[in-house]
């Protein structure tokens, strides 16, 4: 029986890589549209220009580390490291060790199912609950929890020890500083799926938007620049007959004078005279 002095003691942690030989876990997401939601966050945040090469994406990499001799491994859904360090050409990687490889994960995300995994899990003894794992050793600064079908989110932010549950904004969103944007749920269609969706807003409100919205929003803009071209070209045409009919009743009257100029001067009566 595990004594209480055993699970509190703390952990012997070593932020050492994985051996090339390791087998990783393959096991299946519990959800098909746990990587849709995954890749949706990361194509909004590339289409705005807001990833850079020293940042390390992912979706479903594990972030292991030893802990008492036992290599740990959890896989989040999505999570963002600001600042990773290079590995070498063709290099790809398997896993990601905080510190050894990079800076600690910024942001951890885990998208639930139907399937209990552990997210909200604080088992503190191996092999360790996913929200221990987090908050007590990575200390990752920002931990999500998003349910899509109900379209629940819990942002957590770890203080001086632990996590503490924010509140949102009057918008329902979430500043997330690490990234600069609002993190928030939008409910929608993106690939025949319809369901509640994670997005991103900057800091003057505007949503970030994926592929398909943008191309929407250009074509809505060449329709929009050709119709204000047309709308020019229909004042411009206008503006020409306008002088075109300027110019033929200035013409027409100097006929005019002409004309009477001449029966004028065939009467005998010169301009002088009157």
């Amino acid at each position: 029986m595990t004594s209480t002095v055993e699970l509190q003691k703390t952990p012997r942690i070593i932020w050492e890589k994985l051996p090339d030989d390791y087998i990783l876990p393959d096991d299946p997401v519990d959800n098909i549209s746990q990587p849709l939601l995954a890749s949706a966050l990361t194509e909004a945040l590339e289409l705005s220009g807001l990833v850079t090469p020293e940042m390390l994406i992912a979706v479903n990499m594990g972030i292991c580390v030893k802990v008492d001799s036992k290599i740990v491994l959890k896989a989040p859904d999505w999570f963002f490291v600001p600042r990773v360090f290079p590995v070498a050409d063709g290099t790809i990687r398997r896993s990601y060790t905080p510190h050894t490889e990079g800076e600690v994960p910024a942001i951890v995300m885990e998208f639930l199912s139907e399937t209990e995994g552990g997210e909200y899990s604080i088992r503190p003894i191996y092999p360790y609950g996913k929200l221990w794992f987090y908050e007590k050793i990575i200390k990752v600064p920002t931990y999500v929890i998003f349910e899509p079908d109900s379209g629940r989110l819990e942002v957590r932010q770890l203080g001086q020890q632990d996590y503490e549950i924010q509140s949102p904004d009057g918008q329902g969103r979430y500043f997330i500083e690490s990234i600069g944007l609002y993190l928030g749920v939008w409910h929608g269609t993106r690939l025949n799926l319809t369901t509640h969706w994670l997005r991103w807003w900057d800091e003057q409100g505007n949503l970030l938007l994926w592929g398909p919205e943008r191309i929407a929003q250009d074509q809505q803009r060449i329709q929009q620049a050709e119709v204000k071209a047309e709308q020019e070209r229909q004042r411009a045409e206008q503006e020409h007959q306008r002088a075109e009919q300027e110019r033929q009743r200035a013409e027409i009257a100097q006929q005019e004078i002409v004309r009477l100029q001449e029966l004028l001067k065939n009467a005998g009566i010169s301009q002088e005279e009157n």
